[in-house]
């Protein structure tokens, strides 16, 4: 007969310690499950009263586990595996004639010339399993993986603490208004580009741009920070500035603007990651297979 404590245990409370596990407060890691201020402290007030142990240090700035916090914590994590194993299996029974399959997709560069490509070969092969995607940054895709919420993302490589597959290297390219003094260059380098206002890309290759300047030493003015690839297009065409951005997320052509390469290069690889490729649900099981057996074919539009 299961103990009491076992028995209280609820999914939402086992989740709520997952998400504070990457949260910078306790607030914070409720409002991301939806949970207001009072309801999250409760929640949290239970499990531990459930457990019999304080879980987080209240006498710590931000969110730091007890030790018995951090002892537990692997064990609430292998508990959503093994929830994702069971759902695998219901699935595996019906030879993956329906299914879920949660991804993630860092932005532009994937969501608009990785994705759609592998999901149209996907739904061919496997058209009775449903597919979301839910767009983030690098940084918060790690997160969500971590915490099961995706089983797969097409991430920035590399990824150590993942299994990663990795698909395509691309490059970061000069974004200019035509007739710009420096488009009448074929090479552009990183020094000479702080000497303009710049427009700062808030997707998935910011990273990349901020490192590019700090190996050449170089301090960029940064004028507008945007999110929207189009936005930014639109903002230098019209003469707000400079920009900076993935080859794969460019348009071929758009009017008013040109493309440079730049020196010295500045190159990204992405691919898709996963906590444990040999834990994967059936459905993303059969996409990380296909990807892997399509990769060497696979074309991606890189400038």
């Amino acid at each position: 007969m299961p103990d009491q404590a076992a028995k209280s245990l609820s999914l939402r409370q086992l989740e709520l310690l997952l998400a504070l596990a990457s949260a910078d407060s306790i607030a914070g890691a409720g409002a991301r499950l939806g949970m207001t201020p009072s309801a999250t402290s409760h929640a949290l007030r239970t499990l531990e009263a459930t457990l019999g142990a304080p879980l987080l240090d209240r006498n710590a700035s931000g969110v730091h586990f007890t030790y018995a916090g951090q002892q537990i914590l692997p064990h609430v994590r292998d508990v959503f595996a093994s929830l994702q194993i069971v759902r695998a299996t219901a699935s595996a029974s019906a030879g993956l004639r329906s299914g879920l399959l949660n991804l993630g997709s860092l932005g532009a560069s994937s969501s608009l010339n990785i994705l759609p490509q592998l999901l149209e070969m996907f739904k061919a092969r496997y058209p009775g399993v449903d597919v979301f995607v839910t767009e983030k940054p690098d940084t918060e895709l790690e997160r969500a993986l971590i915490e099961r919420r995706i089983e797969i993302g097409v991430v920035a490589l590399p990824k150590p603490d993942f299994d990663t597959l990795a698909l395509v290297t691309d490059e970061l390219m000069a974004v200019l208004p035509a007739g710009h003094p420096l488009a009448e260059r074929k090479t552009i380098a990183v020094k000479d580009l702080i000497d303009y206002p710049l427009i700062m890309t808030r997707a998935g290759s910011q990273p990349v741009i901020t490192r590019m300047f700090e190996r050449a030493g170089a301090k960029p003015h940064i004028a507008h920070d945007l999110s929207q690839i189009m936005s930014i297009l639109e903002f230098v065409r019209r003469g707000q500035g400079i920009s900076v951005l993935a080859s794969l997320v460019l348009p071929q052509a758009y009017d008013g603007l040109v493309y440079r390469k730049i020196s010295p290069a500045s190159k990204r690889r992405l691919g898709l990651a996963c906590l444990n490729e040999r834990k994967l649900s059936p459905a993303a099981h059969a996409f990380w297979a296909m990807v892997r057996e399509a990769a060497p074919k696979l074309k991606f539009p890189v400038k």
